[in-house]
């Protein structure tokens, strides 16, 4: 059966970025937030699994029993601090978790998580030279650095005795608040829609999978991951069987790229190289088919849940859809037509059957049985002795 066009939920998109965001969950404390996207898939009628590390395993069952399977990989994980030392001014120094300049962090609103889990402490990240007043022109000489930076508490304290007093230790988790808008026009700002502006769109296939009664057309595993922003990833909990991985993560909106807020994209290669020939081919033939607004890019500096699979030994092909996402790790901003236009050609993927179904049901074959040839032409006659390409 071919793919079709399902009906997109976008209400249900909206709700469910918004409480996304709204749960703090910087790499390293994310069981609040996994237990809310397990919830939402009981709540479809999807079952789920946590590894030992936090990752969240679930699937789709397509009408296949054996042979290869696909795999959808997101992650909740974000950027953020930890108390790094208690100055003798009251206030906190931070180490940044995940790679973001200290340029964007002045002026968040944060929240301290310490031991005791029923406090919670309030704060704002400045620039130790904070005031116009005081400092005047040296405000603006002063350089970008997690050094340059402190988080100042909204208690009364002005020492490293009263930061013990409220249960501030180092290697406390530091969560920079969100701030969610959703503007009338559908621009939706928000610190870290890199990644749950995505796992919300994979929420709303998966929910229009389920609404429309549609069987994928290959087993459809979901892994929610914890670790994506230290560069850990995916590197566990992808079921063995699983052919295609498709990561769903924040397109760079930036010059230079073409990625746009208002389309989804397909990225070719990023900063760890390119992504498999074959499925992003049939990834971009899809949308094609289908109207999907989709382009393509590729990134720089740009690591994802993939290249930790790959790399771990994942022996499948990879690619990566993104949402486009202006001042990804800062002031983010993305539309909620490229959400909806992501989610449209998940859905069409998720009835697709892999690129090459016969071929990928087993990890290894003959060459001369590689199909290669229908995507990437070579010689139909075979090679010739010495360098291809030379008489």
């Amino acid at each position: 059966m071919s793919p079709k066009p399902l009906p997109i939920d976008l209400d249900y998109l909206r709700q469910v970025l918004v409480e996304l965001l709204e749960i703090p969950s910087p790499s390293g404390r994310t069981d609040h937030i996994q237990q809310y996207v397990g919830e939402r898939l009981s709540a479809l009628g999807i079952s789920s699994t946590l590894t030992r590390r936090g990752a969240l395993s679930a699937c789709l069952p397509g009408p296949r029993q054996t042979g290869a399977d696909r795999a959808i990989v997101v992650h909740t994980d974000t950027i953020g601090g930890m108390v790094k030392r208690l100055k003798e001014n009251g206030r906190l120094e931070l180490k940044p978790i995940g790679t973001h300049s200290a340029r964007f962090a002045e002026g968040a609103h944060v929240r301290i998580f310490t031991d005791d889990l029923d406090r919670v402490i309030t704060g704002q990240v400045l620039p130790l030279k904070a005031s116009g007043h005081r400092y005047n022109d040296d405000v603006d000489l002063q350089g970008v650095g997690w050094e340059q930076v402190e988080v100042r508490l909204d208690e009364p304290v002005t020492d490293i005795a009263g930061l013990r007093t409220l249960g501030i230790d180092a290697g406390d988790f530091v969560a920079l608040l969100p701030n969610p808008t959703i503007t009338p026009s559908g621009y939706v700002k928000s610190r870290h829609l890199d990644d749950k502006a995505g796992v919300a769109a994979v929420l709303t296939a998966f929910k229009a999978m389920v609404d429309a009664g549609v069987t994928p057309a290959v087993t459809a595993h979901l892994l929610v991951t914890v670790t994506e922003e230290i560069g850990h990833g995916a590197s566990h909990g992808l079921d063995p069987d699983v052919a295609e991985i498709v990561s769903v993560d924040a397109a760079v909106v930036a010059p230079g790229q073409q990625s746009r807020e208002d389309a989804a994209t397909l990225a070719m290669g990023d900063g760890v190289g390119p992504f498999d020939y074959h499925l992003t081919r049939n990834l971009a033939a899809i949308a094609r088919e289908h109207g999907v607004d989709l382009v393509r890019d590729v990134f720089d500096y740009y690591r994802s849940d993939v290249a930790a699979a790959v790399e771990a030994g994942a022996h499948a092909r990879v690619a990566l859809l993104g949402f486009g996402v202006d001042a990804t790790h800062g002031h983010e901003r993305t539309h909620l037509d490229g959400l909806r236009q992501l989610t449209r050609l998940l859905c069409l993927y998720l009835q697709s059957d892999l690129v090459f179904p016969e071929w990928d049901a087993e990890p290894e074959g003959d060459l001369a049985d590689f199909p290669s040839l229908a995507v990437q032409p070579a010689s139909e006659e075979g090679p010739r002795e010495g360098p291809i390409g030379l008489d």
